[in-house]
């Protein structure tokens, strides 16, 4: 399956990834069908948010809720790796598994 990616939204994760360094940056995708349109940066409430990441939950409810009226839907996830390689860690893979989402990573270093 291939998904496209919008421009905007693509700048949207790399600059936000940017902005979060040393910390890793997660945000919430959206679009429709096999297109990502939107980006929407999330604070990262991890307990150690240099080597986790989990988006903050009001803006994750807030995201739901919009994406909704929008006619849009809640695709996946994206966090960075700022010294990393562009390849889920192994606790990356466990949590996609479950979770059937699309999920991005930013990364610094090599795919």
């Amino acid at each position: 399956m291939t998904i496209a990616i919008t421009t905007a939204a693509l700048a949207a994760i790399r600059a936000d990834a940017a902005a979060a360094g040393p910390d890793e940056a997660c945000g919430i995708i959206v679009g429709r069908d096999d297109a990502i349109t939107a980006a929407i940066p999330a604070a990262n409430v991890a307990a150690d948010p240099r080597r986790a990441f989990e988006i903050d939950p009001a803006t994750l409810l807030r995201v739901h809720r919009t994406s909704r009226s929008d006619g849009v839907a809640v695709l996946g996830w994206y966090h960075s790796h700022p010294d990393g390689v562009g390849r889920p860690s192994a606790t990356d893979a466990a949590r996609a598994a479950a979770d059937g989402k699309l999920w991005l990573i930013a990364a610094a270093g090599p795919a």
